[in-house]
């Protein structure tokens, strides 16, 4: 069967009452993207932000009449209609079309990010077997590359580590995987500590390696390396609690930092910590540092 997207563009104070309008006149679903390269950064809890210009796609049966479908929502929308056009959407096996957006992606010289379904490229390297979840963190989004890159080049043998806002458990279990002795993750999301879990063990940790917790049940513990990959404002206003918890000499990373945030950021910990020159991945940033 095949489908057609009406895709409107308008403002976000009008979003609620075009996406009524298009579900009253029969949209199998609606679906809301930004139109105006305008990215949400750092969202209040319980908030669910959208971008100042968005593009809202109502998805139909392909056999509808379009004019008396346009009328309809023109009577149900108050106001004037925002510029829209249809456009047809062939059926796939969607499953299989998300399955291909995911390859094997190394991550430096020792260590690969391999969905479940495909081989890994070098069997003798280190390779995580992580597919994406309800969880945020699969590798491909350059704060969690930075991150992984950055643990690739380090030398992790026997050490402990960190991950603060864990996630899916992909900073920690990499660093398991290159050689680092015991991990600690913690998220304030049970989902999150869920599939750190449930990741953990696809790739063989054994149980007495990798803990997880939520912040507030975090042991009073230091650590060689402290992994944050959250948000710049969060990342300030954790600087005390991730000081803390770094060893004196032990190392941070630090990522999910806009680009223009850095300095803010570095003002935060530079009291204690030396940093090496930011890493950029886009507008992404990464920031490392040795403990005084």
């Amino acid at each position: 069967m095949s489908w057609l997207q009406l895709h409107l563009t308008t403002v976000r104070e009008e979003v609620e009452a075009l996406q009524d309008a298009l579900l009253d006149t029969g949209a199998l679903s609606v679906t809301l993207q930004d139109n105006g390269d305008d990215p949400v950064l750092e969202p209040g809890v319980g908030e669910t932000p959208l971008w100042n210009q968005v593009q809202v796609t109502g998805l139909f049966a392909a056999d509808i009449d379009t004019s008396n479908t346009l009328s309809r929502l023109a009577n149900l929308y108050p106001g004037a209609l925002p510029p829209c056009a249809w456009q047809p959407l062939d059926e796939q096996v969607w499953e299989r079309a998300w399955m291909a957006d995911y390859v094997p992606l190394q991550c430096g010289r020792r260590l690969w990010v391999c969905p479940s379904w495909c081989t890994p490229p070098d069997s003798a390297a280190a390779n995580l077997i992580l597919d994406p979840g309800l969880a945020f963190g699969s590798g491909t989004h350059p704060t969690t590359f930075l991150c992984l890159q950055w643990l690739d080049s380090q030398p992790l043998l026997g050490k402990s580590v960190i991950d603060y806002g864990c996630g899916s458990g992909i900073l920690g279990i990499a660093a398991l995987l290159l050689g680092a002795d015991r991990v600690l993750a913690v998220d304030n999301d049970p989902q999150a500590l869920l599939a750190t879990r449930d990741n953990a063990e696809r790739n063989g940790i054994a149980q007495h390696r990798i803990s997880c917790c939520l912040p507030q049940h975090m042991p009073e513990v230091s650590a060689h390396i402290v992994l944050a990959n959250i948000l710049a404002a969060p990342l300030i206003e954790l600087s005390p609690t991730l000081t803390r918890c770094t060893a004196t000499t032990g190392n941070i990373c630090l990522s999910g930092i806009f680009g223009t945030q850095f300095s803010d950021v570095i003002s935060a910990y530079s009291n204690n910590f030396d940093f090496d020159e930011p890493v950029f991945d886009d507008q992404w940033v990464r920031l490392t540092g040795i403990k005084r």
